[in-house]
């Protein structure tokens, strides 16, 4: 995942690289599913990228469950956002929110305060996910790809959107990342596995490796096309799991 707005061209052309490179060191974008897929509910997560969704037609590829951004940074929220929120429900797909974040912007609990405002909620429904936090490369940066911050900076950044979400939603969100940047960029902290699901980004057959003290990932991001609008997910259960970790 990555911002979904259009930059000014020198932020473009950025961008371009940093996806690349993303894409480089997860490994090249599947379309088949992996072998680990069997039996594990089908998802995907989608943006302005994808507009509006046809979400009877996501439904009858399989789709299970979905994440929809829905702010970046302080200054932006994505315009398809309730059309792809509520439409998911509305067919019976269980849906929940994300926030891509831009650490450099603005503190943590800022940027969760402001997610939470616009689309960022949680409610015990069993067909609301917690709460997603996307950290990754800097999308408007190559130079500066863990943000111009150093590890520790970054590590309680993560922190501070941590506590400012679970104050206002109840729960903690799930972290977004792949593993060369969360090694990179935070020193391969542990500091999050004990109470934050781990959404890992890996585009290859089989999942991994996984970030310091997660033991399994709980959402897998394995390609960026598909069946499915935008990313192809997988969840690590049964789907009466999924609708127990909706409702917490």
């Amino acid at each position: 995942m990555a911002r979904d707005h259009t930059p000014s061209r020198r932020r473009a052309r950025v961008a371009a690289a940093a996806s690349a490179a993303v894409l480089t060191l997860a490994g090249s974008a599947l379309a088949e599913l992996p072998a680990q897929a069997a039996g594990k509910p089908k998802g995907h997560d989608v943006s302005s990228h994808q507009k509006n969704v046809n979400w009877d037609r996501a439904r009858s590829k399989g789709a299970r469950f979905v994440y929809v951004k829905a702010t970046e940074s302080t200054n932006y929220r994505n315009p398809y956002f309730a059309q792809q929120y509520n439409g998911a429900r509305d067919r019976g797909i269980i849906r929940g929110a994300y926030h891509f974040a831009l650490p450099d912007r603005s503190s943590g609990r800022t940027q969760a305060a402001y997610f939470v405002r616009n689309g960022g909620g949680w409610t015990r429904d069993g067909r609301t996910l917690p709460p997603a936090l996307d950290i990754e490369y800097n999308p408007y940066s190559a130079k500066k790809k863990c943000y111009g911050m150093s590890r520790a900076k970054l590590v309680s950044w993560i922190d501070s959107f941590s506590d400012e979400v679970l104050r206002r939603t109840g729960r903690r969100p799930v972290i977004y990342t792949n593993y060369t940047w969360w090694k990179k960029c935070t020193g391969n902290s542990g500091a999050f596995a004990g109470n934050h699901a781990l959404w890992l980004a890996h585009y290859a057959r089989t999942a991994g490796p996984l970030p310091r003290g997660w033991s399994y990932w709980t959402f897998w991001q394995y390609a960026n096309k598909g069946g499915l609008p935008g990313d192809q997910n997988l969840f690590n259960g049964s789907q009466a799991q999924l609708e127990r970790f909706a409702r917490g």
